[in-house]
């Protein structure tokens, strides 16, 4: 793909989602003129595009939606649901032309746009005084410009798309005395879209050389330099292990000049190591303000993944004959973009989990009580060093009891197995678990669920279900807000160097020689309350030492995690492992001291050790 070609395709595919979000909006509110206005730009800004890269399907279902949306904004139409369907089908034929393209696509293999596509535009277009037939053969060119058609031997009215690609007030009229010309013009041999890029692209701006930077004037007449660029995302990874690879080193140098210092030195070289020093610590600080800059590049607010899913929510309730109401908050939450790339399966298993199965349908609704309307709420914010992914509804709640039944039914469990009702609901992450008897289109196969925690925990993150009978159920991601670096407490049990996310540690505790028992099992009072006392030299399989220190675990059931000893604190640069996994460990680092460091997983940790965690000696 060529870079005006790919230009067009990024900035074409963000106009196409903002559309979706913009159709839905309109459903709600059909009386506002602004979002009827933005449709119409955005449908008018892609086709002008896809007129320069020789995109006919495009261009055509574009110019369609954008005569529909004249008629609407101006009133001759009405805002009806066959409208805002006949605009939701076009902006998703648009979306999958310009996936194709990015995902290799020659322009030429590209499909053309559907006859029933074209029957609903023109139905929906149909509602307005002027004749049906007028209005398909209307000229492909902006709304306020009129022009004579000069539709050439490829079928394309080359005149139309030089209007619609022209900012307004700026392109020269072509008369009607010159038709005959113009149809010559057409009919002769086209400028290949490279060509045509060359002659007619400003140098600034976008794909069709407007600058968005401002108020869509053209690039040409603007004196500000650009204030963005494109930079390829591996680049960025580079640029960033490189980062992180300095402060290390930086680090390290740091810790080595402090041994260092405790031998005697004196003249020159007392000179010489305090200049040292000094130079180590300006080298330190800059490694680590490019560290956060380089980092700053990589994070994204979740609104570009929320966006998604109004139109997927709309088109399942509809489905399922649900009346449901998404509500986002907290979109403009920041996170590494790797992360928000990774969300959005998961996000879509739960969001079809909740419409499916957590949702009643009406009729139950009515009869508890409850408005026909039903509300999910996806909602992100920022905890300390994590990112929280919230997706709650107010359905009918999760039953522990039929969960465990249907896994041990299933073979999943033994009887003896999730006595609680945390472990009970933590069962519709097992592989293969459903309680759906039949499957339909939208879930019931026994895949999803599981597969939601595992991409969550792949990005050292953290799943819980909170769910009462009636009233509803919430599902809580933590993830790090970033991948590379993470804030970390490190202890030492069994002669290992281990670190523990800050994320769930609460505090310190001294550990005494005897514990309180209770069922068996030791327990602590902390600030008045009993917690169980879990080894972590044992949850890995350690073999059991002296552990006299204690670190409180903010987990959905808070424990007191027994270590060797407490090292500090540390911002890790942190490596996937790859040759090998083992249970409980998310990645390793290098401390400031060179040692290899086993970073523990959060999610480990948020499930008190998997539950099944050797007790503190």
């Amino acid at each position: 793909m060529d870079d005006m070609l790919k230009d067009f395709v990024v900035e074409a595919l963000e106009l196409a989602t903002n559309v979706e979000e913009h159709l839905l909006s309109l459903e709600r509110n059909p009386g506002d003129l602004n979002t009827l206005n933005a449709v119409f730009r955005s449908f008018h800004t892609i086709k002008g595009g896809a007129g320069f890269m020789n995109l006919p399907a495009m261009v055509s279902a574009c110019h369609l939606t954008e005569n529909l949306f004249d008629a609407l904004r101006t009133g001759e139409v009405p805002v009806t649901p066959i409208a805002i369907e006949a605009a939701l089908q076009a902006s998703g034929f648009v979306a999958d032309q310009l996936t194709a393209l990015s995902n290799g696509a020659h322009p030429s293999s590209l499909p053309d746009m559907p006859n029933a596509l074209e029957e609903i535009l023109n139905s929906a277009i149909a509602g307005k005084d002027a004749a049906p037939a007028a209005i398909a053969a209307a000229p492909v060119v902006a709304a306020s410009t009129e022009a004579v058609a000069t539709i050439g031997a490829d079928g394309l009215d080359w005149n139309a798309l030089y209007q619609a690609v022209v900012p307004a007030g700026t392109a020269i009229p072509v008369s009607a005395t010159t038709t005959s010309a113009s149809a010559a013009v057409s009919a002769a041999p086209v400028a290949t879209p490279a060509t045509a890029a060359t002659t007619a692209a400003p140098a600034k701006g976008g794909w069709d050389g407007i600058d968005r930077r401002g108020d869509n004037k053209p690039a040409a007449a603007a004196s500000v330099k650009e204030e963005s660029i494109r930079v390829d995302a591996v680049k960025l990874d580079a640029l960033l292990e490189v980062a992180g690879e300095s402060v290390q080193a930086a680090n390290q140098a740091s810790v080595l000049l402090e041994k260092l210092a405790q031998f005697p030195v004196e003249g020159q070289a007392a000179t010489l190591m305090a200049a040292l020093a000094e130079t180590l610590n300006r080298a330190s600080r800059y490694s680590t303000e490019l560290q956060r800059a380089t980092l700053s590049t990589r994070m994204q607010p979740v609104g570009k993944l929320f966006q998604k899913f109004p139109r997927l929510v709309r088109e399942l309730a509809k489905d399922l004959g649900k009346d449901v109401d998404l509500q986002i908050e907290g979109a403009d939450t920041e996170v590494d973009r790797v992360v928000v790339d990774s969300l959005y399966d998961p996000l879509v298993h739960m969001l079809r989990n909740s419409l499916d199965h957590g949702i009643e349908d009406n009729a139950t609704r009515t009869a508890n009580g409850k408005s026909t309307k039903s509300v999910i709420l996806l909602k992100a914010w920022q905890e300390a060093s994590s990112v929280m992914i919230e997706i709650s509804d107010d359905g009918k709640g999760m039953d522990g009891e039929q969960l465990r039944a249907k896994a041990i039914s299933k073979g999943l469990i033994n009887d003896s197995a999730a006595q609680s009702i945390e472990e009970m609901l933590q069962l519709v992450f097992l592989p293969g678990f459903s309680t759906k008897e039949v499957a339909n289109s939208v879930s019931g196969r026994g895949v999803g669920m599981d597969v939601v925690k595992t991409a969550v925990e792949k990005h050292r993150g953290a799943i819980t279900i909170d769910s009462k009978l009636g009233v509803g159920t919430r599902f809580s991601i933590r993830l790090p807000i970033e991948l590379s670096i993470v804030p970390t407490m490190l202890v030492r049990s069994s002669d290992a160097a281990l670190a523990l996310p800050m994320a769930v540690v609460q505090r310190v505790v001294e550990l005494p020689e005897e514990f309180e028992h209770v069922g068996g099992a030791p327990v602590l009072r902390d600030q008045g309350r009993p917690l169980p006392v879990r080894s972590l030299a044992g949850s890995l399989g350690y073999e059991l030492a002296t552990e006299r220190v204690g670190i409180v675990i903010a987990a959905p059931q808070p424990y007191i995690l027994s270590v060797g000893a407490v090292e500090g604190t540390a911002d890790l640069v942190i490596k996937p492992m790859t040759a090998i996994t083992v249970s409980g460990i998310a990645g390793t680092a290098r401390s400031a001291e060179g040692e290899l460091v086993l970073v523990v997983g959060l999610s480990f940790l948020l499930e008190g050790c998997r539950s099944t965690a050797k007790l503190a000696a």
